[in-house]
């Protein structure tokens, strides 16, 4: 039959095969598009097949985040506790920038999983080790986590603005019809504020800023 995907053969169906199926769907279509019937007909098995693997969807799409969050690397010791947070930091923007996906699913997903747990242990034991008290490091690891997510998703968006010729269009008109009467200060800085949308100059400079503000906190308990 001309055009019929090649049947997986018997016997080599499993879960990392599915995984990686799962993740260059998702790369490429994103998470939305995403449907185990697409996935069962890229691997050429019937959908209930991947059941024998995977509860359902969100227990695949567990199985993508934890994949990838394995990739995120450890906290550098023999450093100062504030290098260790910015090397967490930007390792998973990295690793969120490489597959868009990631951030899609870090959204939508309650963090849970090995992977997600072992990325969130390192943070919290560098913390802990800082001196910080549980709540604190509790707090700390969550405003970092929600800065280095929003923000990458963010720019994951822009660039995929910009990437688009209509999206593109659609942003400069939006930017340069604001009234310099209403918004006077915003047209003013126009050219500031498209610089800061993204970009890992803008993404390191808010990481310090927080880094900053745990950093007094800290001090002001010792």
């Amino acid at each position: 039959m001309t055009g019929a995907r090649p049947r997986t053969p018997r016997n080599t169906l499993n879960p990392e095969l599915i995984i990686q199926t799962a993740l260059d769907l998702m790369e490429a279509g994103g998470t939305a598009a995403f449907s185990l019937r697409g996935l069962a007909a890229e691997l050429g098995v019937g959908p209930m097949a991947l059941y024998t693997y995977f509860r359902n969807k969100d227990d695949l799409y567990d199985a993508v985040r934890d994949h990838l969050m394995a990739l995120v690397p450890p906290a550098p010791a023999d450093t100062p506790w504030p290098d260790q947070v910015r090397a967490v930091c930007r390792g998973l923007r990295r690793l969120m920038l490489q597959h868009p996906c990631l951030a899609q699913l870090l959204a939508r997903r309650p963090l849970s999983g090995h992977e997600t747990a072992r990325v969130a242990e390192g943070l919290l034991g560098v913390l802990r080790s800082a001196g910080f008290d549980a709540e604190t490091a509790a707090r700390t690891h969550t405003t970092l986590f929600t800065y280095v997510l929003g923000a990458t998703s963010w720019e994951i968006h822009m660039a995929a603005e910009r990437r688009d010729p209509e999206g593109a269009r659609r942003l400069w008109t939006a930017v340069h019809s604001l009234s310099p009467t209403e918004f006077p200060t915003v047209v003013e800085l126009l050219p500031e504020l498209t610089r800061t949308t993204g970009g890992e100059e803008q993404f390191d400079y808010g990481l310090d800023l927080l880094i900053a503000g745990v950093s007094a906190k800290l001090n002001s308990v010792d």
